[in-house]
């Protein structure tokens, strides 16, 4: 699934459509049935915004279009006119540039974005209000609760376990076991990783699917295993990520 970094980077490329009045076109057959077409094409797109997972694009007379990726979807912009097969979902055409949206299933007009917790690569992160909505669920594995969008926005299952083991936390120790210093240094390893991707850095995985491996700190087996009412797979070193009560191996 795209994370937050990649929604704000798909935010980024997007910009180049701002203050164009822009041709719109919903190949797809499922996406044709929202009638975006006939209510957008023509339209000055006036903003492009990230936030958590979801892309805002804001059109001129008050119109708001909200896109979520889920597991597969793509935002691509393009030279316009280039070549493609397939159906893209929605096409935004400008003056020199065209932004295409691959296995995008939710479109939704009106914007609506479900209740969120603070954007973790918001430009001042909210720690402190991360952590108070995260101590509303004190019995919930840690990094189930990273997940939960309405609690902290933007996190995904490559961050978590990535921003957990620089922490040196378990995923699977309780909130409420866990210090707010500990939860604090977590999220800012979130942020700074993810801000380092957004940036151009290449993302280095310690413990994201490379379970059975060796882990680079301690040398213990990275281990990995289904987490939360979603079974998202977990991953984490036993040797430097202790605590909570671990699956058996």
């Amino acid at each position: 699934m795209p994370e937050g970094d990649a929604i704000h980077r798909a935010a980024r490329q997007l910009q180049v459509l701002t203050g164009q009045r822009v041709e719109v076109e919903t190949p797809h057959p499922r996406a044709a049935l929202k009638h975006l077409e006939e209510r957008l094409d023509g339209r000055v797109l006036e903003s492009v915004e990230a936030v958590g997972k979801n892309v805002l694009l804001r059109f001129e007379g008050g119109l708001v279009l909200r896109s979520h990726l889920r597991m597969n979807g793509r935002w691509r912009v393009e030279p316009r006119g280039t070549a493609r097969r397939g159906r893209p979902w929605l096409v935004l055409r400008g003056a020199e540039h065209e932004a295409v949206l691959w296995n995008g299933p939710v479109l939704e007009l009106g914007g609506v974005v479900p209740p969120l917790g603070p954007d973790i690569l918001g430009p001042e992160p909210d720690y402190g209000t991360m952590l108070e909505r995260l101590r509303t669920q004190p019995q919930r594995a840690v990094g189930d609760a990273l997940l939960d969008q309405r609690l902290v926005a933007g996190i995904g299952n490559m961050w978590k376990a990535e921003a957990l083991w620089h922490a040196r936390l378990s995923p699977w120790r309780s909130v409420a076991d866990v210090s707010d210093e500990e939860l604090r240094d977590t999220l800012a390893a979130a942020h700074r990783l993810m801000q380092g991707r957004l940036d151009g850095a290449r993302p280095l995985h310690r413990v994201y699917r490379r379970a059975g491996r060796a882990c680079g700190r301690c040398g213990a087996t990275i281990r990995s295993y289904p987490q939360g009412e979603n079974a998202r797979m977990a991953y984490w070193c036993p040797g430097c990520q202790t605590g909570g009560r671990q699956p058996a191996a």
